[in-house]
This record gives C-alpha cells, sequence and structure tokens, in this order.
C-alpha cells in the first residue's frame, strides 16, 4: 500500500507515516556544496569541491595520524574541578557535567602515544566540543604532562590546537597555564626533541598566545581561523574595516605567524616530513 493518500485538498500524510530522510547522511558545506557523509569521512572530512575542511576532534586526528588507529591514551582520567564556585547562568560544575554527558570526554584535550608511519609519536589534541575547547587548569596540565612524557622516552611532539581561548570559569588559574605550558616547551626544546604546532579552525585567546605559536615548526589547515581576539573584536575595538580574509590561516602565513598550510590528507605525511627534518634524518 503507498506511504501516501491523495484526497481532493492534496496529499496528506499521516505523521506516523512520513519518510523522513535520517540525519547525518548528507553534509553542506558553507559554500553549498553538499557530500555524501560516508564520502565526506573517507576523504578526512574534507569536501572535495571546495576544499573546505569540517571540523573534527581528537577521535578523527588521532585516526589520522597514528598508524592504524593504534594508540596509548596517556592521563585519560583527569578532570576538571570548580575551585572558584563559579556561576554565571549557570553553575561551572553542571557545564563540565553537561559537556562530559555530551561530548564522552572528560575535558578539551586528549594526549596519546603510538607510532606515525613507524616512528613513536606524542600527540596532543583539543576538542572543541567540549566548553568550545577552552583551556583550563586540565588542558594546561595534560599538555605538560604529554610533553614529559616525550622528554622521557625522547620523542617528538605535536599539539593540534582548537580553542576560543581561557576557561573564564577558571579565571586566574586558567591564565597561568599560558606561562606553564610555554616553560616546559621550553624544557622539551633544551632536550633538543621536535615539536610541531598545528593550528585548526579556530585556535583563539590564550592558546593562540602560548603553544600554539610556540613550534619549531608552526603550520595550520588551510582556511583555519587563528589569532587572539576575534575579527568582530578587533573591529569593534578599532573601528576599522578589517582587511580581506583578515585571521585566516593564509593570511597569518602571509604575514609571518606560520610556516606552512597543509591539507588534512596530507597531514601524517607532512608532519613526519617536518619532524626528520628538524632531526637531520633522511628523508625516506
Amino acid at each position: 500500500m503507498a506511504w501516501f493518500k491523495r484526497t481532493e485538498k492534496g496529499i496528506q500524510t499521516p505523521t506516523e507515516d512520513k519518510k523522513d530522510v535520517p540525519k547525518g547522511l548528507w553534509y553542506k558545506s558553507p559554500t553549498g556544496k553538499i557530500i555524501d557523509a560516508e564520502e565526506l569521512e573517507r576523504n578526512f572530512y574534507v569536501s572535495p569541491e571546495d576544499g573546505y575542511h569540517v571540523r573534527i576532534g581528537s577521535k578523527e586526528y588521532f585516526a589520522i595520524l597514528f598508524d592504524d588507529n593504534e594508540f596509548t591514551e596517556l592521563d585519560a582520567n583527569i578532570t576538571s574541578k570548580d575551585p572558584l564556585k563559579f556561576v554565571d547562568t549557570k553553575k561551572y560544575s553542571d557545564r563540565l557535567k553537561e559537556a562530559t554527558e555530551k561530548t564522552k570526554l572528560k575535558d578539551a584535550v586528549r594526549t596519546a602515544v603510538g607510532k606515525s608511519k613507524g616512528k613513536d609519536l606524542v600527540v596532543c589534541c583539543m576538542d572543541f566540543a567540549f566548553i568550545g575547547g577552552s583551556m583550563g587548569a586540565v588542558v594546561g596540565e595534560k599538555i605538560v604532562r604529554g610533553i614529559d612524557h616525550a622528554i622521557k622516552n625522547k620523542l617528538p611532539f605535536v599539539m593540534i590546537s582548537k580553542s576560543g581561548g581561557a576557561r573564564m570559569m577558571e579565571a586566574a588559574i586558567s591564565l597561568m597555564q599560558l606561562a606553564k605550558t610555554s616553560a616546559k616547551l621550553s624544557q622539551l626544546a633544551d632536550a633538543g626533541l621536535p615539536y610541531i604546532s598545528l593550528s585548526t579552525d579556530p585556535t583563539t585567546g590564550g592558546t593562540t598566545a602560548s603553544y600554539a605559536m610556540l613550534g619549531d615548526i608552526n603550520i595550520s589547515e588551510p582556511g583555519a581561523l587563528i589569532g587572539f581576539a576575534g575579527p568582530r573584536i578587533v573591529k569593534d575595538t578599532t573601528g576599522k574595516e578589517l582587511p580581506e580574509g583578515f585571521q585566516t590561516a593564509e593570511f597569518v602565513m602571509e604575514h609571518g605567524f606560520l610556516d606552512f598550510i597543509t591539507p588534512r590528507k596530507e597531514l601524517k605525511d607532512k608532519i613526519n616530513l617536518y619532524i626528520d627534518l628538524i632531526q637531520n634524518q633522511a628523508v625516506r
């Protein structure tokens, strides 16, 4: 029997019989290009027609960088506290609980060690889905511990940033992470170990003001927003029109703050190439 019935008034379909298209089967990029979700995943979450890089998280980046998606997560169970008993429109403790339930993440960063093109590597990756990838005490601590693991085991360190900046609910505690992570990266440099920093969309605020721009080589994905304050705030503060493409990865590289822009499908090869160059190894 047909799923609709025609009447004199037109097609009327009972609610329970409607054939809705399941959510998630298609993705529409900001430029209007439509791609099948499975094809998008196979293409590293990059729209093939316009090259738009869809935001992804640590789960996807680990799958891209680690051989056969095999890795060991470090310090997986560290969680944020609420030392200031912060409340705005809701309690910070409630925000943490909601973010954890929604994302199944413990905080806005995950750190892992595994092999990439056969070589051991420590990768620290932020997740924007967890309170906007904001940088609090746990984010700073996990990055520091990841660097410590790299130093102890003499491994290269890769930082993948995706953040709205410092976590205001932790106030000065959050701002302390800028100095804390920067000091630890200095120790990594003293140990002669490579640090590759990858900025993804968006990388802003205190993250940009600290570890995101301190790499031996600073790279970005195409089109990523990179800056301290967002374009709207800069425009409102200066009262001036901003240049076209302001704070895009391409604009930032043109002005000397990035070394390379690397498409996502080339990340694994290029990151390993950069590490080989820093370590003065022959490129195979």
